[in-house]
C-alpha cells in the first residue's frame, strides 16, 4: 500500500480546470479526431512540469522531466528536478529506479497497477475514451478541447474522483492533463518542447 501510494503521488497528474468551455457541439466528429489522434501517434517525446497540491500542506510540490511514450504500452516519466526518479511501463512489467536502484513489478499480478499503466498509457494515446470505465464529457473552446471522465467502477472513485484532458485546438495531442482525488489533492503537468513521431530506441525503456 505504502509502494501504491507513492507511484500515485507521482503519477496521478491533475490541474486546474480551464474557464469558458462549452459542451462540444458534434461530438462524434470530435470523438474521430481524438482516435485519429491515438492510431497516429507512434511515439512522443516532451519536457514536462508537474506541480503537486497536498491539501493538508500550504507549499506546492514542483518536479520537472521527460516523458518518453512509444507503441505498445511503453512509457517512461523521468524526473530530473529535484531528484532523480524514473518510472518506467513496458508492456506487462513496471519498473522504478530511485536513489540508484532498481525494482520491478509484475503487472499482471497488482490490479492497481495495471490500473494505473492502463490510465496513463490510454491517455498518452488518446484511446481512454473507448475504455468503456468512465463517464465522458466533452468541453470545447477557441484555444482547444477538455474531456472530463468520471470512472463509474466504485473501487476506481476511491483513488480517483476525476480525470481531464486538456488538447490542442488540432487534437494533435494532450497538453495538459487533471487527475482529482477523493482527498483533495491534486496535480498539475504541463507539457512542452513535444516531439511526435520521432525516433526513441527501445532502451530507453529499461532500467538498468
Amino acid at each position: 500500500m505504502k509502494l501504491i501510494k507513492f507511484l500515485l503521488f507521482f503519477l496521478l497528474p491533475t490541474l486546474v480546470i480551464g474557464q469558458n468551455y462549452t459542451p462540444v457541439k458534434d461530438t462524434v466528429a470530435f470523438n474521430k479526431k481524438v482516435v485519429a489522434m491515438g492510431n497516429i501517434t507512434a511515439s512522443l517525446e516532451s519536457d514536462f512540469t508537474q506541480v503537486k497540491s497536498l491539501k493538508m500542506m500550504k507549499d506546492k510540490v514542483v518536479s520537472k522531466g521527460k516523458l518518453y511514450f512509444k507503441k505498445n504500452d511503453m512509457l517512461r516519466w523521468e524526473y530530473t528536478s529535484p531528484f532523480s526518479y524514473i518510472i518506467v511501463l513496458n508492456k506487462n512489467k513496471i519498473s522504478i529506479k530511485n536513489n540508484g536502484k532498481v525494482k520491478r513489478y509484475d503487472i499482471e499480478k497488482n490490479k492497481v497497477f495495471k490500473e494505473i499503466n492502463d490510465i496513463l498509457l490510454s491517455c498518452v494515446q488518446g484511446t481512454i475514451l473507448r475504455s468503456g470505465k468512465f463517464a465522458v464529457s466533452s468541453f470545447e473552446n477557441a484555444s482547444g478541447y477538455k474531456i472530463e471522465l468520471i470512472p463509474k467502477k466504485e473501487a476506481m472513485k476511491n483513488t480517483l474522483s476525476k480525470i481531464t484532458l486538456y488538447l490542442d485546438v488540432k487534437v494533435s495531442s494532450v497538453v495538459k492533463m487533471e487527475m482529482s482525488e477523493p482527498s483533495g489533492d491534486f496535480t498539475t503537468i504541463s507539457f512542452s518542447s513535444k516531439k511526435i513521431n520521432g525516433h526513441i530506441g527501445d532502451d530507453i525503456f529499461q532500467l538498468k
